[in-house]
């Protein structure tokens, strides 16, 4: 059985991407900072809550070593744990709002991997999956027929660039892991005010996909619902 293991999972995309995984077979253990919602969530699902807080290099460690003491390995681990940041008018940015968004979006992601990696390397067939979007797609913030050309949002878009570069950097440095990207388009979520067209299970279809693929599926893609994104 695929044991899988999800940041940012007691809401929104996190959330539902636990529920249709457990759907689908795999064993799911569903991390999140607030140890109550968490619970509450991994609950509601059938998956198992693991405490994590991405941020925080002890409390990274501490899932890590749960996991270890409890299933021993994963096969997927799923980086979704994001924030938003300021939006609009970025006149009154501060470094402290640019470190905070990128100490979740990409500095959270590198702990986990980090921590994760050794009990992914157990696995036969590992993968790694960043929910990044298309917000820090160069192509797409510039087309203006596109949703993601409308929004100012500086600190969110540039930490979701970085996320997917990191992602191929992983999946050159990893030859023996999947590492991909995943974009789940505009979805109504807590991190927008509800306001996407998507549901949240149009918004994890792309992650429900690379997290169900077969042994041998491509390594450092972008890949949204609707198929690949160009690395651009």
């Amino acid at each position: 059985m695929t044991i899988t293991f999800i940041t940012g999972a007691n809401k929104g995309l996190g959330r539902e991407t636990a529920r249709r995984l457990v759907e689908a077979g795999h064993t799911v253990l569903a991390g999140a900072r607030d140890p109550e919602a968490g619970a509450r969530a991994a609950a509601a699902v059938g998956a198992r809550f693991v405490p994590i807080d991405v941020t925080d290099d002890a409390s990274v460690a501490a899932a890590a070593a749960d996991v270890a003491a409890h299933e021993g390995a994963i096969d997927v681990l799923i980086n979704n744990a994001g924030v938003h940041g300021p939006a609009g008018d970025p006149t009154g940015l501060t470094g402290a709002d640019a470190l905070g968004v990128f100490d979740v979006n990409l500095a959270g992601v590198v702990r986990t991997t980090t921590a994760f990696l050794p009990l992914l390397r157990r696995s036969a067939d590992p993968v790694i999956i960043n929910v990044s979007s298309g917000m820090g797609s160069l192509a797409l913030t510039h087309d203006p027929s596109r949703a993601e050309s409308r929004v100012v949002a500086p600190l969110y878009t540039a930490s979701k660039a970085a996320l997917t570069m990191l992602t191929t950097q992983y999946a050159k440095a990893f030859p023996g892991i999947r590492v991909n990207a995943a974009d789940p388009g505009y979805t109504a979520t807590d991190l927008n005010g509800h306001s996407g067209p998507q549901t949240v299970t149009e918004g994890t279809d792309a992650v429900v996909g690379l997290a169900t693929e077969k042994p041998g599926a491509g390594s450092g893609r972008f890949v949204a619902r609707s198929g690949e994104i160009a690395w651009s």
